[in-house]
C-alpha cells in the first residue's frame, strides 16, 4: 500500500506562486511515477505534470510549461509541485498519483494510488 499526503494549496492572486507537497510512505516500488492533477469545477481531472523517481524525469502538460516545476526529494520521500506565475484558470482541487510504472502516464486510469487532494484558489 502507499498513502500519499498533500499540502500546500491555498489563495493567491494572479501572478503569484504556491508550492504543493505530496508526502509519499509505502512500498518504494508502488510509487516509482508520481504525477500530479487538477480538478476544476464541472471539469474532468486532468493531468499537470509528472516525475519519476528512476532518472528524475519529468513531463508536464502544456498549459503549465514554463511555469510549473515538479521536483522530488528522495530523503523525504517527497514530490513537490513549484507553481508560478499562476493563473485563475489554475484553479482547481489538486491531487497526487503514484503507480508503479515506470514510465510516466498522463491518464488517471494508469494511476493506483491518489491523495485527497488540496485545493488551490488564484483570485484575478
Amino acid at each position: 500500500q502507499v498513502q500519499l499526503v498533500e499540502s500546500g494549496g491555498g489563495l493567491v492572486q494572479a501572478g503569484g506562486s504556491l508550492r504543493l507537497s505530496c508526502a509519499a510512505s509505502g512500498r518504494t516500488f508502488s510509487r516509482r511515477s508520481m504525477a500530479w492533477f487538477r480538478q476544476a469545477p464541472g471539469k474532468e481531472r486532468e493531468f499537470v505534470a509528472g516525475y519519476n523517481w528512476n532518472g528524475g524525469k519529468t513531463y508536464y502538460t502544456d498549459s503549465v510549461k514554463g511555469r510549473f516545476t515538479i521536483s522530488g526529494d528522495n530523503a523525504k520521500n517527497t514530490v513537490y509541485l513549484q507553481m508560478n506565475s499562476l493563473k485563475p484558470e489554475d484553479t482547481a482541487v489538486y491531487y497526487c498519483a503514484a503507480d508503479s510504472k515506470l514510465q510516466i502516464a498522463a491518464s488517471q486510469s494508469d494511476y493506483n494510488y491518489w491523495g485527497q487532494g488540496t485545493q488551490v484558489t488564484v483570485s484575478s
